[in-house]
């Protein structure tokens, strides 16, 4: 396919720091007879998050009260484009793109229901011409960065020349709702954090980093009630069943056909989704990557997904631009070939085959 090359993103966080061990004081006060409350916390605490941001403190109403759906859905929605406004404008101010020469427009938001959505919304406030090209995806989830990559790739490969603005954010803090008493749903309420992330896509490079050499997208069979989202007069709940810490495991075969395909032997870094230390684990050994329990944490080719888990949380769909964000700061060689991957409900998957430049950025004109 024609090259299409990728910005550094920016990444917009919300000013509230939120610690696991708040998070857990939280949950303990709010249920203090629940049979299972030291098993949880357990698992709360086996996420490995240390830290995440939410839009708002702990115990607003809209995160550890009793807000209807209809006051979690409006506050999801307007906090999330204030994130993805921020992060789109620093981008477009950081590349000398002016709004009005933005082709496409690729966005991703799953954390609340909103007619218009979020591109409107964008193509609004940002001043972007009326008839710019429009990708809109809302139910993707934590697969949304990655897919949004594999869009804005494909229509470059339509639109050869075209200038794209892919913008994800995710209010995940929706789903901390005390409601959710099931050991899974501890998981949860300590693995995510709130965040907006943008880029451009582009098939001339605007300065270092990723060029895509292949996408592929796969959804993983009989899968559809692995992980799911649940809508009630609460608010948004996330479910997943048993089978779904196998879900890695289960796309690795195609993963690997993939892979084969584009003689892709050696994945020399990865742009790896950090949905949580068991996906992370699964996908390294799938891989076959970072399997020396004694190679030093800078030369793994995970190590930006981990370092994001851990300070950052899992932020959804906006989770693989962090990651590409660190890539950026702590780049591989020139040349590099790696992997980009994300997963989200379905099971689903999108993936990227990339190779790392070190292109000079261009001065901005005006």
């Amino acid at each position: 396919m024609p090259a299409a090359h990728v910005t550094r993103p920016t990444i917009a966080l919300p000013q509230h720091h939120v610690t696991t061990d708040e998070i857990c004081a939280d949950i303990a006060e709010a249920h203090p007879d629940l049979p299972h409350l030291t098993v949880g916390l357990r698992i709360a605490r086996s996420t490995q998050v240390a830290v995440r941001r939410f839009s708002r403190p702990l115990r607003d109403p809209s995160i550890g009260g009793d807000a209807s759906l209809t006051d979690r859905n409006r506050i999801a929605f307007t906090e999330s484009c204030v994130l993805a406004v921020r992060a789109a404008q620093q981008t477009l101010a950081e590349t000398g793109i002016n709004p009005q020469d933005i082709d496409c427009i690729v966005t991703s938001h799953t954390t609340s229901w909103t007619v218009p959505g979020l591109d409107v919304h964008l193509i609004e406030t940002l001043g972007l011409r009326p008839d710019v090209r429009r990708i809109p995806m809302s139910t993707l989830g934590c697969a949304g960065g990655a897919q949004a990559l594999v869009k804005a790739a494909d229509h470059l490969a339509a639109h050869p020349g075209s200038t794209v603005l892919v913008v994800v954010a995710e209010m995940l803090s929706t789903v901390y709702n005390h409601r959710d008493t099931t050991k899974e749903s501890m998981i949860y309420k300590t693995l995510f954090g709130d965040s907006a992330g943008a880029c451009l896509v582009t098939d001339a490079p605007l300065g270092p980093g990723l060029r895509v050499e292949s996408t592929w997208e796969y959804l993983l069979p009989d899968s559809r009630r692995r992980y799911a989202g649940r809508l009630d007069a609460a608010g948004l709940h996330f479910d997943s069943e048993k089978s779904a810490t196998a879900a890695i495991n289960d796309v690795m075969p195609a993963l690997l056909r993939y892979l084969t395909q584009q003689n892709l032997r050696e994945v020399e870094f990865t742009v790896l989704h950090p949905g949580g230390p068991r996906i992370i684990h699964d996908a390294e050994r799938g891989l076959g990557v970072d399997q020396d329990s004694e190679l030093d944490d800078k030369a793994k080719v995970t190590r930006h997904s981990w370092a994001s888990l851990r300070e950052e949380g899992n932020l959804g769909g906006v989770a693989v631009l962090a990651v590409l964000a660190r890539t950026h700061d702590d780049p591989p060689p020139q040349g590099a070939r790696g992997l980009m991957l994300g997963f989200g409900p379905g099971f689903a998957v999108a993936a990227a085959t990339v190779r790392w430049e070190t292109a000079s950025a261009p001065v901005p004109v005006g």
